[in-house]
């Protein structure tokens, strides 16, 4: 039985679509049973578009030609020169916002190249049963995220995962090399002298709501290794936050230059 808080849309590795062999563009490439399981995750159809890695992780562009078990294919015909997935994992855990932000969180990530997307619940957020009591709408997360990586070309899905705790979300975090807070209260580090010289491979970044983090939850980040950082004079929107320090990080740690 799968976890309640296992990931929601089968994103991350499994949601690469891999080739047994460098293509030749413009020729029909066969496609295996673990890329035709990738390309289910995608939800994809015959006649699109999508990104494909060869095993020297070499991406290109292709149209899937056929889907049929016995016969699965595409057509490479483009070869990107560079890789599509940052080598740095950015994790954030975003406190939910009211109304519809979070689905423009969720879109700006995926472009940005955000590994993991872990929406929680924190003292002073919204709820999910709030947020749903009207209308329901965090069923439509997973087509957000996946409308937004075909839109930028990415190769994977970044996993979405359920709603957690505030807890919960520490303890997701356990396992990153640096775990970063952005907190409006009186912090010692700028966001960028957080990580100066060191080079990590993974970053955990914590956003609280609108109303910040409490007192309490800032203790308890702190004592679980987060490090509490400054975005600089200005009180930013959570999800203006979150978008400014992601593309912060792949900036200084990862693929945008």
């Amino acid at each position: 039985m799968a976890s309640p808080l296992s990931c929601m849309n089968n994103g991350g590795l499994a949601s690469l679509v891999r080739l047994d062999r460098r293509p030749q563009l413009e020729e029909e490439t066969p496609l295996s049973s673990e890329a035709m399981k990738a390309l289910a995750f995608w939800q994809a159809r015959p006649g699109e578009v999508l990104t494909v890695i060869d095993p020297d992780t070499t991406a290109y562009r292709a149209r899937i030609t056929c889907l049929d078990p016995e016969r699965p294919s595409c057509v490479p015909f483009l070869c990107l020169p560079l890789p599509v997935e940052s080598p740095l994992r950015i994790e954030v855990y975003h406190a939910l916002p009211e109304k519809e932000r979070f689905e423009l969180v969720l879109q700006k990530l995926t472009e940005i190249g955000v590994a993991r997307i872990v929406p929680m619940e924190s003292q002073h957020s919204a709820t999910l049963s709030e947020r749903d009591s009207v209308q329901k709408k965090s069923h439509r997360w997973p087509n957000v995220i996946s409308k937004a990586a075909r839109q930028c070309r990415r190769a994977m899905l970044p996993e979405l995962m359920p709603v957690h705790t505030f807890h919960q979300a520490l303890a997701r975090a356990a396992l990153t090399e640096l775990k970063l807070m952005l907190y409006e209260g009186d912090v010692r580090w700028s966001f960028t002298e957080s990580f100066c010289s060191f080079r990590p491979q993974s970053v955990a970044l914590l956003v609280g709501p609108e109303g910040g983090f409490s007192s309490d939850e800032v203790v308890l980040a702190q004592t679980k290794g987060f490090l509490p950082v400054s975005l600089g004079p200005r009180i930013l929107r959570t999800e203006t936050a979150a978008i400014v320090a992601a593309a912060l990080l792949q900036s200084y740690l990862g693929d945008l230059s």
